[in-house]
């Protein structure tokens, strides 16, 4: 996937520059000069959307014949209108392992949500993995149809990294689980009396309270 992009001075207005419809952007890497790009916005946001931080593309800076591939190391955007501000590119070597973030992508269907009602408990997101960049996945998949029952779990020696990938992580922490549904409260309603019953208690506090009265009477 490729990005085309400008060189721009320090000097230049990042806030013209985004008015323009570019993004201001800075690439780097190691042994490489830093160098301050302007990347089309449009253009860029359709890439960004479909590569990620994770897959590898080819910026082609005008007036530049360097094969450069990168790496989306960061993206700022505004937070209000959620615009790009700010994307740092990281330069690669195709012969030298990198380190990235891969998101996970959670498939199938667990029956232990499907016929238990329970409720699926993702506890990561994403696995740090080191590879050459030509190896680097876009995702890594977690197949959630191994949760028959609240007991399964997927931990992270469960899934099975592509060739070339090594990924950094504690094996035994937990990616995803089952919990039980929630026990459903049991409603207590207020005891209810019939008209009858009403009828029949009045007329026992009358008789009560007549009583009272003839005792004093008497007492006086």
């Amino acid at each position: 996937m490729k990005i085309k992009a400008t060189k721009r001075e320090i000097k230049d207005n990042p806030k013209r520059i985004r008015k323009a419809g570019g993004v201001p952007a800075v690439l780097y890497g190691h042994k490489i000069a830093n160098l301050n790009l302007t990347l089309d916005g449009k253009t860029f946001g359709k890439v960004y959307k479909t590569a990620g931080e994770a897959t590898i593309l080819n910026v082609e800076i005008e007036g530049d014949k360097t094969d450069r591939n990168v790496l989306v190391h960061d993206v700022t955007y505004d937070p209000v209108s959620g615009e790009f501000i700010h994307v740092d590119l990281y330069q690669v070597r195709m012969d030298e392992k990198i380190t990235a973030h891969i998101p996970l992508v959670f498939e199938g269907e667990a029956d232990a949500v499907k016929t238990g009602k329970g409720v699926l408990v993702k506890n990561i997101y994403e696995l740090e993995v080191e590879s050459l960049p030509a190896d680097l996945p876009h995702d890594i998949k977690v197949d959630i149809s191994k949760l028959a029952t609240f007991e399964d779990v997927i931990a992270v020696s469960d899934l099975k990294a592509p060739a070339g990938v090594k990924i950094i992580a504690d094996m035994s922490a937990i990616i995803a689980k089952v919990a039980p549904p929630r026990a459903e409260e049991v409603e207590t309603e207020a005891p209810t009396m019939s008209v009858e019953d009403i009828k029949v208690e009045t007329e026992e506090k009358k008789k009560e309270r007549e009583a009272a009265k003839a005792q004093a009477e008497k007492e006086e």
